[in-house]
């Protein structure tokens, strides 16, 4: 089986390192890939989001499967494009993709659909929203509706931030057309966690829970990133909490989809508020998260490949996951300046020693090769993931990997799993 996988990030990287041990797959494409991804697959120098020139290089390489990373593609309709070309693909269709795609669209799934989630309101006047944030005169979530690379979402703990937060994303336009609309929430309290499930339309198995880090600052503090690290399994999640999500969240969505005549095929991630036993849903994505993905897939025993092409054709039917003992955890080493403005093209030292390490793999996101150097080319740059028998001893190996590697303003956070390691 020939896969082409799309997209060039830290997702990316560990879905060609997964999918490259597969029994089945005898060559893995990546367009476009970045510096390391080229260490298990062909990278081919087509852009994610150019969807006409993926469904080309899928028919011109024959691929038996494609596999979509991000969701911006997914959200422009790559998948569409795909099936009517007669290609089998692993991603939702467009208007499923919108679970994601549209902020208000997915509350408003939610709300038709019984699935716990924050009261909101949507707006696209200004005025209008300034006149919600006075009534509500407390903290809330702002949110602009459309893909804003995972910043969109600004909390607010005063009435001023509030505004703030609506007149930088209507009248700013700091999200560009992301921002035509916002979404005002409740704001929740609790903890967060994760759980994705991979979905054919109609059945889906669901993956160990695991907790992201989006604040860009030790202590869960300052400005959201796409996230800063993350672990799994989450001990958050208990075996009967995972039951209440599958039932509450899970299968509620994948049935609702299919009623609103929506099948979703492909990774449903839910992002979950959890205070003891009552959940809510933050958000939906429609693909493997960043970096939830890397220490998911470092810990998944199963054949990738196998699952997948099972869901691209509706047959998951009886499909179990096995998993791996122990933890993962993956710590982003960031560009200075991360998620504001960074420099690019700085030389990458120590991978060499990182990667020597055992139980390590360093997955790239912003990296790309220039001769024989890697350099930097993105805010969050790798991903060190570590495996280990307990999360403190996958923390450990993590940690020691990141200590080799350096770069020009470099940067990590130090306290990633600090809420399971406590």
């Amino acid at each position: 089986m020939k896969v082409l996988v799309v997209g060039g990030g830290g997702r990316e990287h560990a879905l060609c390192w997964k999918l490259a041990k597969s029994k089945d797959v005898t060559e893995v494409i990546c367009a476009p890939g970045n510096g390391g991804i080229a260490k298990h697959a062909r990278c081919v120098a087509v852009g994610a989001e150019d969807v006409a020139g993926q469904v080309a290089l899928a028919k011109k390489e024959q691929v038996d499967l494609v596999v979509v990373g991000p969701e911006v593609p997914l959200v422009a309709g790559l998948a569409d494009q795909l099936v009517a070309e007669g290609i089998l693909v692993f991603g939702p269709s467009q208007q499923a993709a919108m679970l994601e795609g549209s902020k208000r669209y997915s509350k408003e799934f939610m709300d038709r659909h019984g699935i716990p989630t924050a009261r909101f309101t949507a707006h696209t006047e200004l005025d209008d929203a300034l006149a919600e944030v006075e009534r509500r005169n407390g903290p809330c979530v702002v949110k602009a509706d459309g893909l804003a690379a995972g910043k969109g979402v600004l909390l607010c703990q005063t009435a001023d931030e509030a505004n703030a937060a609506v007149k930088s994303i209507l009248s700013d336009k700091a999200f560009g057309a992301a921002g035509g609309e916002l979404v005002i929430e409740d704001f929740l309290t609790g903890e967060e966690a994760s759980i994705l499930a991979i979905c054919d339309g109609k059945d889906f198995v669901t993956l160990i829970a695991a907790q992201d880090h989006k604040a860009a600052y030790e202590g869960d503090t300052g400005p959201n990133t796409g996230g800063m690290g993350a672990y799994c399994p989450a001990p958050l999640v208990t075996p009967a909490l995972t039951e209440q999500i599958i039932n509450e969240v899970i299968r509620p969505t994948v049935d609702g989809m299919a009623k609103d005549g929506v099948p979703f095929k492909g990774v449903l991630y839910a992002g979950l508020m959890i205070d003891g036993t009552k959940l809510n849903v933050l958000e939906y994505n429609v693909r493997f998260g960043d970096p939830e993905c890397q220490p998911l897939l470092t810990m998944l025993k199963s054949d990738l490949a196998e699952v997948l092409r099972k869901a691209a054709k509706g047959e998951l039917a009886g499909t179990e996951l096995e998993w791996h003992e122990g933890s993962a955890i993956c710590v982003v080493q960031a560009a200075g300046g991360y998620p504001g403005s960074y420099e690019k093209g700085d030389e990458i030292v120590g991978l060499d020693d990182a990667d020597q390490l055992a139980d390590v793999i360093v997955f790239h996101a912003g990296t790309k090769k220039e001769g024989d150097k890697i350099v930097t080319n993105g805010g969050r740059v790798l991903g060190v993931t570590g495996l280990g028998a307990n999360l403190a001893e996958a923390s450990a190996k993590t940690y020691a990997a990141c200590d080799k590697i350096s770069w020009n303003g470099m940067r990590l956070r130090r306290d990633i799993g600090h809420r399971a390691l406590k």
